[in-house]
C-alpha cells in the first residue's frame, strides 16, 4: 500500500511517514520545504514542489500508480502570523487545497485524510470536554482556514467520489520516539516549548492566568503525543474502507484525536519537573489578551471508528521533546562547525 503525504517533510507529516513505514505502508512525500526539512525525507520517495502544481501531481501518480490515499498535512499553522497575513493563509491553506482536490480527483484518488484542528471549536467554560458535535467557532484566520476547508471537503464528498476522514488534532507534543524526526524549531510557542526554553535559560516560567474555571485554576489543553497522533493516521488508513465504503453514500467523517483527559498548566509543570528531576522557578501572572481556559476531547469516536486510543503519557511527550531538542542542538552545532 502506498500513500501520498503532503507536507511530508514537516513535523506531523514526517512522523506520520515514519509510522507508515513501521506498519508496512509506503509513504510518498510532497513538500515545498517552506517549513519542512529536507533531511526528514531521507530514504523516502520525495517530490519537492507545491500541492497546487497539477503537472507535478500527475507525475507523482504516474510514478506511483499504487497510491490509494492521500494524507493532507501541508498547511501554514502559526496563529499570530495568520492574523498579520490572512490572505497568505487563505491562499496556501484553502485555495491551493481546492486545486489539490481537483488534481486528486482527476487522477482517480478518492480517499483523503485531512489534517484539521481543534482550534475550530468554540471556547467552552470550565474543564470543557468537546466532541465531534461540539459548536464550531474558529477565532483566527488560521482556524477559519481549517473550518472552511472542512466545509469544502464535505461539499465535495457529497458531489463526487471523494471520501474524506477529517482528523481534528489537539496539541501535538513529543517526537518520533526513534528520533528520526521532530519539531523543526528549537523553541515552539506552546506551553511545553516555553517550559523547555525557561529550563534551558534558567529563567522563570510564567503561568498566565490562575483563575480559570478549571480543576486547578490554570488553563487546560489536550497534549497528544505526536507518535500516538501518527498511529491514529495509520489506523484511519487501515479502516478507511470500513469507515467510508466506496459508493456508500456518506463520504465525510470527523474524528477528534486527543488524549481524552486534558492537562492543566500546573499539571504540565509538575510532569516536567518530574522528568528533569528538579523544581522550576514558577511565577503566576495574569492571562494574556486572547487567552481562553481551553478544552480537551472525548475519544469515543476514535475508539469506535479507528480502534485507536493513545498509549503515551504527557511525561513521555516531555522526555521525547527534550531528547529531540538535544539531538537537534548537536546537529546545529555540527553544521555550524562545518560551515566555519
Amino acid at each position: 500500500m502506498e500513500v501520498l503525504i503532503t507536507g511530508g517533510a514537516g513535523f506531523i507529516g514526517s512522523t506520520v511517514a515514519s509510522a507508515c513505514l513501521d506498519e508496512g505502508v509506503t509513504p510518498v512525500l510532497l513538500d515545498n520545504l517552506s517549513t519542512g526539512r529536507r533531511e526528514f525525507t531521507e530514504g523516502r520517495a520525495f517530490y519537492e514542489g507545491d500541492i497546487a502544481d497539477g503537472a507535478l501531481l500527475d507525475r507523482i501518480f504516474a510514478d506511483h500508480p499504487d497510491i490509494s490515499a492521500v494524507i493532507h498535512c501541508a498547511a501554514l499553522i502559526v496563529v499570530p502570523e495568520s492574523v498579520a497575513e490572512p490572505l497568505r493563509y487563505y491562499r496556501e491553506n484553502v485555495a491551493k487545497t481546492v486545486a489539490l482536490l481537483e488534481h486528486l480527483l482527476r487522477n482517480g484518488c478518492d480517499q483523503l485524510l485531512f489534517s484539521s484542528s481543534a482550534a475550530i471549536y468554540a471556547p467552552e467554560p470550565g474543564d470543557a470536554v468537546v466532541d465531534e458535535t461540539s459548536a464550531v467557532a474558529p477565532s483566527s484566520p488560521y482556524a477559519r482556514t481549517k473550518a472552511m476547508m472542512e466545509q469544502i471537503l464535505q461539499d465535495t464528498a457529497a458531489a463526487t467520489a471523494l471520501r474524506v476522514v477529517s482528523l481534528r488534532y489537539f496539541n501535538p507534543i513529543g517526537a518520533d520516539p526513534a528520533l528520526r524526526t521532530g519539531l523543526q524549531r528549537l523553541n515552539p510557542s506552546h506551553a511545553l516549548g516555553k517550559l523547555i526554553e525557561a529550563h534551558a535559560a534558567k529563567e522563570p516560567f510564567l503561568i498566565t492566568g490562575v483563575d480559570w474555571p478549571t480543576r486547578d485554576g490554570s488553563g487546560i489543553r489536550d497534549y497528544i503525543h505526536v507518535w500516538d497522533l501518527a498511529q491514529a493516521h495509520v489506523a484511519a488508513l487501515r479502516r478507511f474502507p470500513e469507515i467510508l465504503p466506496a459508493g456508500g453514500g456518506a463520504g465525510y467523517q470527523v474524528v477528534n484525536i486527543g488524549t481524552g483527559t486534558g492537562t492543566t498548566v500546573r499539571e504540565l509543570v509538575r510532569a516536567f519537573e518530574e522528568v528533569v528531576g528538579e523544581p522550576l522557578d514558577v511565577r503566576e501572572v495574569g492571562p494574556r489578551p486572547g487567552d481562553v481556559n481551553g478544552s480537551y476531547t472525548a475519544n469515543a469516536t476514535a475508539a469506535r471508528l479507528l480502534g485507536w486510543k493513545p498509549s503515551r503519557s504527557v511525561a513521555d511527550g516531555i522526555r521525547d521533546s527534550l531528547a529531540w531538542r538535544e539531538k537537534w542542538l548537536r546537529r546545529l552545532a555540527t553544521e555550524g562547525a562545518a560551515g566555519s
